[in-house]
């Protein structure tokens, strides 16, 4: 899952990147409303967290842009704005949850994994394919209940394949998913992911496979099926 954090706070965006990265998500980190409105009109996003107190723009006037083009994209509003009277205002404006500073970073986890597996959103809780089981709430992956040791990049990889089993998927979504603008990424950095995860997965005894759909992407599959 691909998310977009926007925080001024150089120490605690950091920190919730750093953090959220180990949790699985590939995370774009951005310090003012300019940037985040750039990020936003070139990626697509699983959710957004939005301080509220940025250096050029009050993050509302951000969220209430993504609301008036219709951009559904989940939006938690991270703020010291303690006050009922700024909660009520940011739910109002369109955000999908507040959490206030100081926060614990394992709560911002589940709050937003609880925004992702709402009916809209785009996080399932365990994915299954033939004999391998992805447990995403404790990012562990296991083949015939047999654990399998794959790294965190492995993982999102994945996971996002899991997601659309027997789909295929354009090479540049799974780039999406996978990559932050942050990364340093190769034009073949996806297929040495690709073949390392296929190792592994075929060395953990995978029933399916991923397939190379020439020109347009991939698709996991289970053979077995």
């Amino acid at each position: 899952m691909r998310l977009l954090l926007i925080e001024d706070e150089t120490s605690l965006l950091d920190l919730i990147q750093r953090n959220l990265a180990r949790a699985g998500f590939t995370v774009d980190a951005v310090d003012t409303a300019d940037l985040a409105r750039s990020a936003l009109s070139t990626s697509r996003y699983d959710a957004v967290i939005l301080d509220l107190g940025l250096p050029d723009e009050d993050g509302l006037v951000v969220l209430r842009e993504m609301r008036s083009r219709r951009d559904t994209t989940p939006v938690l509003i991270l703020t010291a704005r303690d006050d009922v009277e700024d909660r009520v205002t940011g739910l109002n404006s369109g955000a999908d949850d507040y959490l206030l500073k100081p926060f614990a970073i394992p709560e911002l986890v589940a709050r937003l994994k609880a925004l992702l597996r709402r009916p809209s959103g785009a996080l399932g809780v365990v994915l299954e394919a033939g004999n391998i089981r992805f447990d995403t709430a404790g990012r562990e992956v296991t083949v015939d209940g047999k654990p399998l040791a794959l790294t965190a990049r492995e993982m999102t990889l994945l996971e996002n394949l899991l997601r659309r089993s027997g789909r295929v998927i354009p090479k540049r979504h799974l780039e999406e998913r996978v990559y932050g603008f942050d990364d340093d990424v190769t034009p073949n950095s996806l297929e040495v992911l690709l073949h390392r995860l296929r190792r592994k997965l075929a060395g953990g005894g995978f029933s399916g496979e991923i397939h190379t759909v020439r020109g347009v992407g991939y698709m996991l599959a289970d053979t077995a099926a």
